[in-house]
């Protein structure tokens, strides 16, 4: 009895963790950048040699409807971040953000943080 009980409850498992798991909408993945090697101390974000590639490289994403928002932090320690829209597989993000002209070049360095949406704004 002992074991038929274990036994179904590691059948269970499986649905636990998929009944716990985000839903697709609700998990993202950041873009983070930040001044990679080539990044000119004391410039603005839009001052820096080869920015203009990295908006345009993005602009494709956003022209495509993959991108739902993106921007630079506007603090000392620069960079900025890239949130594309929901249902994108990490690998896509990835390979996207690499080919990036900032980061090829060094201007960025890029990092993908996966994102749990946990809060939202109800709709009425």
């Amino acid at each position: 009895m002992h074991r038929r009980l274990s036994l179904l409850l590691l059948s269970l498992l499986p649905l636990a963790a998929a009944a716990q798991s985000p839903a697709p909408r609700d998990l993202r993945y950041l873009v983070i950048h930040s001044p990679g090697p080539a990044w000119v101390a004391g410039r603005s974000p839009f001052e820096q040699p080869g920015i203009q590639a990295h908006i345009a490289h993005y602009r494709q994403w956003q022209q495509q409807g993959k991108l739902a928002l993106g921007g630079p932090f506007m603090d000392a320690a620069a960079g900025g971040m890239m949130l594309p829209e929901p249902g994108i597989p990490a690998e896509e993000v990835e390979a996207f953000a690499k080919a990036d002209p900032a980061v090829q070049s060094g201007l960025l360095k890029v990092e993908l943080r996966p994102w749990l949406i946990g809060m939202r704004r109800s709709t009425p």
